[in-house]
């Protein structure tokens, strides 16, 4: 083999070592990419500012580093003037806790178009669900199903958000159990860690048995005898919960909700700070 050619088959191998490098990385960045859950904060968090001044906090909050916000109301605002704010801010509503009344008979369309203007698919039900039997349990089930349908044809999602009560047994069974196992794989089961925690159960458990459908997670953390830490500072496992939300809990958004009353505006700022640290240490 003369020299040229040698120099040539050289130049090849280390052409296709470089392809494969390459790809190798490619897959790797897409790799990290798909595991990159987006942040988001629940307004409640700074309710009582954002009542003064909504455009002011979504600002303040868009360069603390959250990628998008979840309303519990809209302080009178219409949809088309909250959309405009939040487009000038590069947020995105990540849902909206909606009352189960605002999502029944007449109101529904309403609802649905409202969040239609905002930007927003997830329609979460914060409260309403009957603890005092299964029967009633598994009949809510069937409801939040036949809105999750209902919702399903206007390209939207329905969901519930747990408090501490969902956990309690003291009817022998759990409410959020029967309610889960019940219910549509298209209702989202919108998982606070931290009333799980408060409520004395284990929220690894409850988030792993219902894969596919934590597709917003409240990030929340808890620490008996201390009144809402702020996230990082309290008892929760949080690369347990980062690997099933980024594996086979189908997490879209990590949302925080801090409901501290005292410093609200530094204290969803150090929740994201510390989200942030938690996360990178997590993946390396």
């Amino acid at each position: 083999m003369s020299d040229s050619n040698e120099m040539t088959r050289r130049g090849f191998m280390q052409l296709g070592a470089g392809v494969i490098a390459a790809a190798g990385l490619g897959r790797a960045a897409a790799a990290a990419a798909a595991k990159k859950i987006p942040i988001g904060l629940q307004v409640y968090s700074v309710r009582n500012e954002a009542q003064k001044d909504l455009a002011g906090v979504l600002a303040q909050v868009a360069e603390m580093g959250y990628k998008g916000v979840e309303f519990a109301g809209y302080y009178n605002w219409p949809a088309e003037k909250i959309r405009k704010v939040l487009d000038q801010n590069k947020l995105q509503c990540c849902g909206t806790h909606t009352g189960l009344n605002e999502m029944r008979g007449e109101r529904f369309a309403k609802t649905v178009e409202f969040n239609k203007i905002i930007g927003n698919r997830n329609l979460i039900a914060p409260s309403g669900m009957p603890t005092n039997s299964q029967e009633a349990v598994i009949q809510f089930a069937k409801q939040m199903s036949e809105l999750a349908a209902k919702a399903k044809e206007q390209g939207m999602r329905v969901g519930y958000h747990n408090h501490a009560g969902e956990f309690d047994t003291k009817g022998g069974f759990v409410p959020w159990e029967v309610f889960a196992k019940n219910s549509s794989q298209d209702v989202i089961l919108q998982v606070d860690i931290g009333h799980i925690a408060r409520a004395g159960a284990d929220p690894a458990k409850y988030m792993a048995m219902f894969p596919g459908r934590l597709t917003t997670v409240h990030v929340k953390d808890f620490r008996k005898g201390q009144p809402d830490p702020v996230v990082g500072e309290g008892d929760v496992d949080w690369p347990t919960m980062f690997k099933i939300c980024e594996g086979a809990g189908g997490t879209e958004w990590y949302i925080i909700e801090d409901e501290a009353t005292v410093g609200p505006m530094q204290r969803v700022k150090t929740d994201i700070q510390n989200l942030r640290k938690l996360l990178a240490k997590y993946h390396g």
